[in-house]
């Protein structure tokens, strides 16, 4: 068909407003065909979580269609991006479990981190490596101060722990403060911690791990959707559990926390043990063993 043949059929359906309205009706069922959903946290750091609920929709393609994952436009708060989801301007978060949230939100409660962002190493000024290694759980406590995001579930943990916690709002602002010596400490993920320091090396080339001690607490990441979209929880939980069951699930995790696994069972560290209070009622503690036994560690 020519553009000649179009634009006389274009005249025609101008004539015709019934037409044009079943026409655009037709159009319009084959964009929705495709499910978008628009998710956060976004970032280098979170990409294994928006490729795992990437598997997991296209394990029930055949039942609920084609799902297209968009993130967030906007650079928001943890905080903020809760209460967008609220509203209906942001579809899925992936984001840890307490209490408070699970007031606001309906979650998945599949773990899809297996526990790994509740192993914190330590990124510390490298000048104090010796300080550190010689400090134990109790002077950890006492002698140290942490810095955290004001926002992160994490926060009270640390503090119901006993450990001196600084924060900041901005996420950023807390690899800058802990340069200039304003706290001693900024736990991470065991999945966060190198490629947060490697994005950072030319502004921050005095930062390192610390080498000999780390953190656990029971810490499960969930999806999230609005409370009133329970068939989307069920769409993303079924596709997680057939992903489990193929183990297409556990592939992707340790093809994207390979280094990680591999550095743990290298590394011989202190692991100090700690409670996570925040976790509502029921919640089942990760299972970690994808990564890490457990095992030595203490109090």
């Amino acid at each position: 068909m020519n553009f000649s043949t179009i634009k006389q059929l274009m005249v025609r359906l101008a004539k015709c407003p019934v037409v044009i309205c079943l026409w655009l009706g037709v159009a319009g069922q084959g964009m929705a065909g495709e499910t978008v959903l628009r998710y956060f946290p976004s970032g280098p750091i979170y990409e294994y979580r928006w490729k795992l609920l990437e598997l997991a929709l296209a394990h029930v393609k055949a039942e609920k269609g084609v799902f297209r994952l968009e993130p967030y436009a906007e650079d928001v708060t943890q905080n903020r991006g809760i209460s967008l989801l609220q509203s209906g301007s942001i579809d899925v978060i992936a984001l840890g479990t307490n209490a408070e949230r699970e007031s606001k939100m309906l979650p998945v409660r599949i773990d899809i981190l297996r526990g790994i962002v509740g192993f914190r190493l330590l990124v510390i000024r490298a000048a104090d490596q010796a300080r550190l290694a010689k400090m134990d759980a109790v002077s950890l406590r006492r002698k140290l101060i942490f810095g955290l995001n004001s926002q992160w579930a994490d926060l009270p943990i640390m503090r119901a722990n006993g450990f001196v916690v600084t924060t900041s709002a901005n996420y950023e602002n807390l690899f800058e403060m802990l340069a200039v010596s304003r706290f001693d400490a900024f736990p991470r993920g065991l999945n966060e911690a190198q490629r947060e320091l490697d994005e950072r090396k030319k502004n921050y080339p005095l930062l390192a791990i610390e080498k000999t001690k780390a953190l656990y607490f029971p810490y499960p990441i969930y999806f999230w959707v609005n409370k009133n979209e329970v068939t989307l929880a069920k769409t993303i939980e079924r596709g997680l559990r057939l992903s489990l069951a193929d183990g297409s699930f556990r592939q992707l995790f340790e093809s994207y926390h390979a280094n990680e696994i591999a550095s743990l069972k290298k590394d011989k560290r202190q692991v100090l043990l700690l409670d996570n209070p925040t976790l509502p009622i029921g919640a089942q503690h990760p299972d970690t063993s994808w990564w890490w036994p457990a095992e030595g560690v203490n109090r």
